[in-house]
């Protein structure tokens, strides 16, 4: 995107913390405005306040940024996402998930010979740069001798049963908000090819999905359990690779990792116990989104391809 890199930011709640705070240590980024109609007074990006404003049509008349940041709530992305296509040039970072349903979807896609939408809109799919998950991939990779995943059980908890009816709100449910995580997560290892079943419990707070994936010319199953009847954020993934017995058990919430085999340890991953776990994840993200190629997770084809996954209804 050049030496300096202008960023309009939308949406100032919770999420916005982590961006910021892998932001602000970019020195190519300066920040020339933010949007949200609910804060009259944001936060400080590097000790100074940039322009503010209550509506994106509003800041694109006034600046025409190279990134444009939307992190608010999931039924809006759509809309801010056109938006920021038809009136700017910029190149767009939406929080995940892009879309909450697919007639949305099928709304951008309709866009893209208009505005380059495959181009321009990516989707900050987080975990798939979370430094275990990473770590993880590289193993597996590294060892073809291992065999192909044959089974993938994932447990996602967050606490958002305490925010009661604004985590509906923000979130949608748990299934909207972590399977996203987790079907992203999948494409790092295998690739996903079909939900196979999918109970959403709890009125929309709790979730069980199974997907069908394949590695190394092998199918496998992955179980994935998502929950925010919890009283703390906890979240893990175990991939067994058949042929061999092999384990690789990553823990999301600790950034920690270690591969086993028969009551041997293979290898073994931990986290430096400075960086937040989600500026771990950020910081990756962005220096891929900045590089001039992103990672194709970050992607519109791989992003079309989750939602499909996600909003199927087996």
């Amino acid at each position: 995107m050049g030496d300096r890199v202008r960023v309009g930011f939308v949406g100032l709640g919770i999420t916005s913390r982590s961006h910021f705070a892998v932001l602000e240590q970019r020195p190519e980024v300066a920040l020339e405005f933010t949007v949200d109609p609910k804060v009259t007074e944001p936060p400080a990006f590097r000790e100074t306040t940039a322009a503010h404003y209550r509506d994106l049509a509003e800041a694109l008349d006034a600046h025409q940024p190279d990134l444009l940041v939307i992190a608010t709530p999931t039924p809006s992305h759509v809309d801010l996402t056109v938006r920021a296509l038809t009136l700017s040039s910029a190149t767009v970072l939406v929080e995940k998930p892009l879309v909450h349903d697919l007639p949305a979807l099928a709304r951008l896609r309709e866009l893209d010979g208009e505005a380059d939408v495959r181009g321009r809109v990516f989707t900050a799919h987080h975990f798939a740069f979370a430094p275990e998950v990473r770590w993880a991939a590289e193993q597996i990779a590294g060892h073809p001798e291992w065999g192909p995943i044959t089974r993938i059980t994932s447990a996602f908890y967050d606490p958002y049963v305490l925010r009661g009816e604004q985590a509906f709100a923000s979130y949608v449910s748990s299934w909207t908000d972590s399977g996203v995580n987790q079907l992203s997560m999948l494409a790092r290892f295998a690739e996903p090819a079909a939900l196979t079943s999918l109970r959403e419990m709890d009125g929309g707070a709790s979730a069980w999905a199974t997907c069908e994936f394949r590695s190394r010319g092998r199918t496998g199953l992955a179980s994935l359990r998502s929950s925010w009847l919890t009283g703390e954020s906890s979240k893990g993934t175990t991939l067994t690779l058949g042929e061999t017995d092999v384990e690789v058990v990553i823990d999301h919430t600790a950034n920690t990792g270690f591969a086993a085999r028969a009551g041997t340890l293979l290898a073994a991953y931990g986290h430096d116990g400075r960086t937040p776990r989600k500026t771990a994840r950020h910081r990756p993200l962005y220096e891929s989104l900045l590089s001039g190629a992103p990672d194709p997770v970050l992607g519109f084809d791989t992003t079309a391809k989750i939602t499909e996954l996600h909003h199927s209804r087996p």
